[in-house]
């Protein structure tokens, strides 16, 4: 699975940007696909991640997000967008996309270690 992220750039506090994540290659109709960021001189961290497996969607956000990010899909296209509002300059980072069994627990979902598949990044500067 290649993965294709995009969509990052320079917002203003408060703005709004959509990341997508496109999948190629030997893709599989039950997934996770995870976003992760690393801001400079930090650890990766999760962000959220959504689920798609025997028809069903769940998703999963870290506290930080909550109420202003929101992920969905298009499984026609093979790609998952991270629709980012109310910006705010901690969310400044390179975001990552990753992929994963469908079939992991969802208490790992937050662990980079868990996904099989990353993409290479785009970042995202959001300015005071």
């Amino acid at each position: 699975v290649q993965l294709q992220a995009s969509g990052g750039g320079l917002v203003q506090a408060g703005g709004s940007l959509r990341l997508s994540c496109a999948a190629s290659g030997r893709t599989d109709s039950s997934y996770v696909r995870g976003w992760f960021r690393q801001a400079p001189g930090k650890e990766r961290e999760f962000v959220a991640a959504i689920r798609r497996r025997s028809g069903s969607t769940s998703t999963s956000y870290t506290d930080a997000v909550k109420g202003r990010f929101t992920l969905s899909r298009d499984d026609a296209k093979n790609t998952v967008y991270l629709q980012m509002n109310s910006l705010k300059p901690e969310d400044t980072a390179v975001y990552y996309c990753a992929s994963g069994n469908g079939r992991m627990i969802t208490s790992t979902m937050w662990q980079s270690g868990a996904y099989d598949y990353w993409g290479q990044g785009t970042l995202v500067t959001v300015s005071s």
